[in-house]
């Protein structure tokens, strides 16, 4: 074998049917952190064969340059840079600039998108009335779905994905009217005025000051509460491929517009198992109830044949500690400190915190408090009901769908998202009438259709 061809035998993985003994060679790829992956995209097409990979585990459905993730050893990268460093050095509008064009701002670069961003917070007149069209009980999340899908029906300036000017327009867009979509989606909900960004405030600080100003009164921003939702938005702003990022993709596959996209994303966020898990926790310790049940529940928790879980503890992702919860433990402490606050579900979950870090169990299981745990306690301590801890997410994490909207737009390798499937159901048979399939003795329950009994 030539050196060629053993170069090329190295840098590649051989799949071999053991039925038939037959091989194939599948090529090898290797990230900037020395990660290796098989190259199946030309499996189906060589050999006939699907891989089958439920919830994508194993599978990198696209190459990307914005987030890096190894969750053995605890770490988070955004374009190179840990998360800890840009929570601590950084702040939202800067990192918003760097996930979208790949480095930090020069400070004529800063002041400029600052700016643009701060041009484009007010939302048109017609689509405020559109919230009138809800419920007032309406869940704030259905209200985000559909402002942010029917932002397309009133710029149409920048809904044409090929015209790189409206891609950028359409994401400092998105960016800057979330926290008004989602301020006045939760005003709404108290039959409040709706509220006015104010271009001499930043980012965070006009978060607060939307979500719990009032027209009759002044509004004091407390420095101590702006920097944790500055951190708040920074810890969210992107976690790599997670569940409504990739749905984020899909749509924008197909050449979706970046609102329906971007909307898409935050029904799919919607899901408690992805960003419920922090109004998840306050349920939790809704369910244990007081200090003294501690010890019981985290009893429960231990048993494999009990139900109760403990939320807010451990990742899917990462096998050791949450870098995100490292920065998100010492703002939750900072906020309580401040606000001195004297509510007993909130001193519940310290004491939770506290005993969860020094028991065994947990520490050998590497079932840390994760950044749930932390932002779900700081936006109950701040006044937000649960019903708002999702919104903030998506406040956050929009400028993270963008910037993977963004990418996969370029991206000559993306295709229309066509995921495969095992079929089980049943082989080809023949077609029976209705008057030769006999009868039931009973009016059917479609129940079991749905997964009932």
């Amino acid at each position: 074998m030539s050196d060629q061809n053993t170069q090329a035998a190295a840098d590649s993985f051989t799949l071999t049917d053991n039925s038939t003994g037959e091989s194939w060679q599948l090529p090898a790829r290797v990230g900037t952190m020395g990660n290796r992956l098989v190259d199946i995209k030309a499996l189906y097409g060589d050999t006939g064969i699907l891989t089958y990979d439920p919830g994508f585990t194993s599978t990198a459905s696209c190459k990307s340059s914005i987030t890096f993730i190894n969750g053995a050893e605890g770490t988070l990268l955004h374009r190179g840079y840990s998360i800890d460093e840009l929570a601590a050095k950084s702040d939202f509008m800067e990192t918003c600039y760097l996930l979208l064009y790949g480095e930090l701002p020069t400070p004529e670069q800063k002041s400029s998108f600052d700016a643009d961003i701060r041009n484009h917070t007010l939302i048109h007149e017609q689509l405020a009335r559109f919230y009138s069209g809800f419920m007032r009980s309406a869940h704030p999340m259905a209200i985000m779905v559909g402002v942010v899908g029917a932002l397309s029906a009133f710029y149409h300036d920048s809904t044409d994905i090929t015209d790189i000017e409206q891609r950028r327009m359409a994401a400092h867009r998105l960016i800057a009217k979330m926290p008004t979509i989602g301020a006045c989606a939760f005003k709404y909900s108290l039959g409040m005025a709706f509220p006015t960004p104010r271009n001499e405030l930043s980012y965070s600080e006009n978060v607060l000051q939307m979500m719990f100003s009032n027209p009759a009164e002044d509004y004091k921003l407390n420095p101590v509460l702006v920097k944790a939702i500055d951190k708040i938005l920074i810890l969210h702003a992107d976690h790599e491929q997670n569940a409504s990022t990739s749905t984020v993709r899909l749509a924008g596959s197909s050449g979706a517009n970046p609102y329906a996209c971007i909307a898409s994303g935050i029904a799919s966020l919607w899901g408690p198992a992805h960003g419920g898990a922090n109004e998840a926790v306050l349920k939790m310790l809704d369910e244990i109830g007081s200090a003294d049940q501690i010890d019981k529940y985290v009893k429960k928790a231990q048993d494999k044949n009990d139900k109760f879980r403990l939320m807010g503890f451990g990742h899917r992702v990462y096998k050791n500690y949450d870098p995100r919860a490292t920065v998100m433990r010492a703002t939750c402490h900072e906020v309580l400190n401040v606000l001195g606050i004297n509510n007993p579900q909130l001193e519940l979950a310290m004491k939770l915190e506290e005993r969860a870090l020094k028991d065994a169990y947990f520490i050998d299981k590497k079932l840390y408090p994760n950044v749930d745990f932390y932002s779900g306690i700081i936006l109950k301590a701040m006044g937000f009901p649960t019903s708002m801890f999702t919104v903030m997410f998506a406040i956050g994490r929009t400028v993270g769908w963008i910037s993977h909207w963004k990418e996969m737009l370029v991206d000559d390798e993306q295709k229309i998202g066509r995921p495969r499937q095992l079929y089980t159901g049943e082989a080809k048979r023949p077609y029976v009438p209705i008057d030769k399939r006999g009868h039931t003795e009973k009016k059917t329950s479609w129940s079991w259709l749905w997964g009932g009994k």
